[in-house]
């Protein structure tokens, strides 16, 4: 009778199960799916994609068959000490503490490749703590078992007398514990003693009303880790749950912020610093060390896109233009006169790209004879011309007048698509103070000195201006340094691709390209230092 009264009172462990997805051999395409129960045969598949199907279908199949989960069980993941949600305690660190609670849940595990299912009766907060677990069926909760005979006939029998002086003895009842989850429970049926409550003065008193439940707030969460309900100071506590909630809303923008991103990683190092301390954990001063690192590389990362150096050392470079949205203007310069040059050839896009510069903001403006003079044009009076015939281009005298004109005496030039009206605001949103800067940093990429001495043509000065605007802020070619597409650069040099490599080498010559390679599809290398100032970093 002892053994059956101790088999009754034990527990049984939950039941698990696993679900697998594998290849069948190196090199194949078809995969094997197995169930670890033993009355399952293991199916092969042709495709993982016909394979993760079959699996989920087969895991279906034992959910809807197979039994509600039990109430009565233990948790199974705390039969394998919760090693799948507890990160395992260091030589130097204390083991984290846990206790199962909750009721009993059929939980269903799964990794984030797809490659395996697990069903697991646990508990409810052993389900919560795995963060790919999905809870299919909740255990009923227990009910106490009815009392004895013997208990009735005890309960009904007549009092023990009173003990002059005393108060009146009661006769103590007992009741069952209903099944809870803990690893310190003791077993199902164990009986408690309980004493009977007093007798009320007056049974038509009204009923006591239900308790309510005690409910925690939601618990935070930052770096994989959960902020205890009862960390101290609480103003850490708040901290850590408000820089949990800040991550995950910088991971849900659409645009980086690197500048944003220095200040959330400081301020983690300081709380994790803070945390570390309040704890003696070493985890988390490894993690605040790791969120310092983290700060200083993102600020200097934006300090090089924005073109400036760390603090006390000074602008990296000191450039012509000097903020990422003039650079972003003079990119949509290059691309408005790539897509709307009105003549075919290299001259007469270099010419079209200075007069828009000049006529950006209000579709007028003023040129001398110079400005023309200065570029190198082998015709400059016959291009001007075949301007003006396009419609393209309008003057308030000759073309012989404007080549002839001088700084005191400029001549007038209208470009009537980009004259703005009431329907047509233009191509251009940059303000009237920063259409000279665009213009004066257009002539020093095409005016450059070694480039003027070197007589470089007009498709050698486009493809320094679309290098400018292509590189980096350390001055390499491309995003990243990747490079730039040959069919890009030839398109906008009026080139054919095979006469790109001898541009390149003439920029090579002139100092402004260094590491310069030409593949079949792309150009790599960088700017060099010299010329790093009229350059506009990609953002």
């Amino acid at each position: 009778m002892g053994v059956e009264a101790h088999a009754t009172n034990e527990r049984v462990t939950g039941r698990r199960w696993t679900v697998r997805l594998d290849p069948v051999g190196r090199g194949r395409a078809d995969v094997r799916v197995s169930c670890s129960r033993p009355a399952c045969a293991a199916q092969v598949l042709p495709t993982a994609a016909a394979g993760r199907t079959a699996a989920i279908a087969h895991l279906k199949a034992h959910l809807r068959a197979g039994p509600a989960p039990r109430p009565s069980v233990h948790c199974a993941c705390r039969a394998e000490e919760c090693h799948t949600h507890i990160r395992p305690a260091g030589p130097r660190e204390r083991p984290a503490p846990w206790r199962c609670g909750g009721a009993v849940v059929l939980a269903v595990v799964t990794d984030r490749e797809g490659r395996w299912w697990q069903v697991m009766e646990c508990c409810s907060r052993c389900a919560a703590a795995h963060p790919n677990a999905k809870v299919v069926a909740t255990a009923p909760a227990a009910e106490a078992p009815a009392r004895s005979d013997g208990f009735r006939t005890a309960a009904a029998g007549p009092a023990a007398p009173a003990t002059p002086g005393g108060p009146t003895a009661t006769t103590p009842t007992f009741s069952a514990a209903g099944p809870h989850f803990s690893h310190s429970a003791t077993a199902t049926g164990t009986a408690v003693p309980q004493q009977a409550s007093a007798p009320r003065s007056d049974s038509r008193s009204a009923p006591r009303s239900a308790r309510p439940t005690r409910r925690r707030p939601p618990r935070g969460r930052i770096a994989q880790r959960l902020v205890p309900h009862d960390l101290r100071p609480v103003a850490l506590r708040d901290e850590l749950t408000e820089l949990g909630e800040l991550f995950r809303a910088y991971q849900a923008r659409t645009e980086p912020d690197l500048a944003m991103l220095a200040d959330l990683h400081a301020r983690k190092a300081e709380a994790f610093h803070a945390w570390a301390e309040a704890t003696a954990d070493t985890g988390l001063r490894l993690d605040a060390q790791r969120a310092e690192q983290a700060a200083a590389t993102a600020r200097l990362q934006h300090l090089h896109r924005i073109g400036q150096a760390p603090d006390g050392e000074g602008p990296a470079v000191a450039r012509l233009l000097t903020a990422p949205a003039q650079w972003n203007h003079a990119r949509a310069v290059l691309a408005h006169v790539a897509e709307n040059a009105p003549l075919p050839g290299a001259e007469a896009r270099l010419l079209v790209v200075m007069v828009t510069l000049r006529t950006a903001q209000s579709g007028v403006g003023n040129l001398v004879g110079q400005d023309i003079k200065g570029l190198p044009l082998q015709d400059p009076q016959h291009l001007v011309g075949q301007l003006v015939e396009s419609g393209w281009l309008g003057l308030s005298g000759t073309v012989d007048e404007l080549i002839a004109s001088r700084p005191e005496n400029p001549t007038r030039i209208t470009v009537p698509s980009l004259t703005p009206d009431e329907d047509d605001p233009g191509p251009f949103t940059f303000g009237r103070k920063l259409r000279p800067k665009l213009s004066g940093w257009a002539q020093r990429v095409v005016g450059e000195k070694k480039l003027r001495k070197g007589k470089t043509e007009a498709d050698v000065r486009l493809l320094a201006l679309a290098l400018a605007t292509g590189a980096d802020g350390e001055g390499r070619l491309g995003p990243g340094g990747e490079g730039i597409g040959l069919d890009g650069l030839s398109s906008w040099c009026s080139v054919d691709p095979a006469d790109l490599p001898d541009l390149v080498d003439r920029l090579t010559a002139a100092d402004w390209l260094a590491e310069a390679d030409v593949t079949d599809t792309l150009l790599t290398g960088r700017l060099t230092e010299r010329v790093l100032p009229l350059g506009c970093p990609l953002t």
